[in-house]
């Protein structure tokens, strides 16, 4: 009996050594399909359209991420996360990828367990105020009323500067992008700030948007990127590399529409990144066609920039900062070899 028992825990831990192995790769493709967390009121970034379809910057970075372990950049279930809820869900696994505006820190990497991948977008914080307000510099706003979500960079950044230009100032905090930007255009604080890009967006969609302004002060660094939780370096290297991808196939010239024309390319490294010749995919764990997928299904980073943020849409965006770096911008993909 006493051997019996032995053989029994043995096997049970066993089972529980397996479990406990098992990466979010294992649990995301024998669940069949990605749990993304978004913003889900971000014009421009994650929010739904008339039909109900999420339209955005960071969906297009979670539909990638499933093209590349699926090749199907559908299989994609987005939940709405508050700035509040956002890292916790991480951290506790409710979403298995963070694509939400999300600035990275040395806090949210160390004391939040956290991973940031490559950002997808390089931003920076300003002031948007109604024109009414006859204000033209953020130096103006001594004694204003400020919207402001709680939990953010963006929160912490805004005391830092009132308290840097020795100005008093009263927080309006509301936890929903939505009703933040309500409350602004209800009248209920002077200014709104957060990442311009998000000024951009909340304008964007203001009765009439030509009524307010983007202040011309930007006070801070805002690097967003989406966020994998600590302990899975195999996952991590996956939702980083899709990331790379879509700026790699930018520098390549290679779109959705000549994706399938450039299998044909003589160039190794368009080889290898497009897996005509194997190895890249298969380091990933990956299927060979990983980067093609993303590419065929999404779109490299131009193409996402330009049909969710960029000059031609309602946020009126240019590249700025998230240019390729051949064009002066920070967009920079290590080499996929």
């Amino acid at each position: 009996m006493k051997r019996l028992n032995i053989a029994f825990i043995c096997i049970i831990s066993l089972v529980l050594v397996s479990v406990a192995g098992a990466g979010t790769l294992d649990d995301v493709r024998a669940r069949g399909y990605l749990k993304a967390g978004v913003n889900g009121d971000l014009f421009g970034f994650s929010k739904p359209d008339k039909n109900g379809e999420w339209k955005g910057l960071d969906v297009d970075a979670a539909k990638a991420v499933a093209a590349a372990v699926f090749g199907d950049a559908t299989k994609v279930q987005f939940t709405t996360l508050t700035a509040v809820q956002r890292l916790p869900a991480v951290q506790s696994g409710e979403v298995d990828v963070l694509c939400r505006n999300t600035t990275v820190t040395l806090s949210r990497e160390t004391k939040n367990a956290l991973n940031f991948v490559h950002p997808n977008y390089y931003d920076g914080q300003g002031f948007l105020v109604s024109k009414k307000l006859g204000v033209k510099s953020a130096k103006d706003l001594d004694g204003a009323t400020v919207c402001v979500l709680p939990g953010t960079t963006t929160e912490m950044n805004v005391a830092d500067y009132f308290r840097g230009q020795g100005m008093d100032w009263k927080p309006v905090v509301i936890e929903k992008t939505a009703e933040l930007a309500k409350a602004f255009f209800a009248g209920r604080c002077d200014v709104l700030t957060s990442d311009a890009s998000q000024l951009a967006g909340a304008r964007a969609i203001a009765q009439t948007p030509t009524d307010y302004e983007i202040l011309p002060e930007i006070i801070s660094k805002e690097p967003l990127a989406p966020v994998v939780k600590h302990g899975d370096d195999q996952w991590y290297d996956i939702v980083n590399w899709t990331i790379m991808a879509m700026i790699q196939a930018e520098e390549f010239g290679i779109t959705s529409q000549n994706v399938d024309k450039m299998l044909k390319s003589k160039k190794p490294d368009i080889k290898r990144f497009l897996g005509v010749t194997p190895g890249m995919g298969a380091q990933l764990g990956l299927d060979n066609k990983w980067a093609y997928n993303i590419v065929k299904q999404v779109g490299n980073y131009g193409e996402s920039f330009d049909r969710t943020v960029g000059p031609n849409t309602p946020l009126r965006l240019q590249r700025g900062l998230n240019a390729l770096w051949t064009e002066g911008g920070l967009m920079y993909a290590s080499p996929i070899r």
